[in-house]
């Protein structure tokens, strides 16, 4: 089992830049990938960034240059440093992990998520 939580939603201009962090309890070990995914209203929440165990790293087109996804094993946070935000990037933001090797992609396919923390970008 594992808990996710959110944190460092908030408001920025154009431009501007955010770290997101998930904390992360339980059965810290158990993930084989965790990621960070993001929903405008209207829209379909879309994967922006993932890690793997092996630190492996994949990035949305969209975001690649701009934003990094990290893990901090000592502090069982997962990040997303976001850079060059855009007004059209405002929506929620979710991380989630999945535990089952092999599974990684598709929110729905992420065995354990967080509730999100908003991100407004303001032009």
């Amino acid at each position: 089992q594992l808990q996710l939580v959110e944190s460092g939603g908030g408001s920025v201009q154009a431009g501007g830049s955010l770290r997101l962090s998930c904390a992360v309890s339980g059965n810290t070990d158990s993930w084989y990938c965790m990621g960070w995914f993001r929903q405008v209203p209207g829209k379909e929440r879309e994967g922006v960034a993932y890690i793997y165990k092996d630190r492996s790293t994949t990035y949305a087109e969209s975001v690649k240059g701009r934003f990094t996804i990290s893990q901090d094993n000592a502090k069982n946070t997962l990040y997303l440093q976001m850079n060059s935000l855009k007004p059209e990037e405002t929506a929620m933001y979710y991380c989630a992990a999945s535990t089952v090797r092999g599974w990684c992609g598709r929110y729905d396919v992420m065995n354990y998520r967080g509730k999100g923390t908003l991100v407004t970008i303001s032009s």
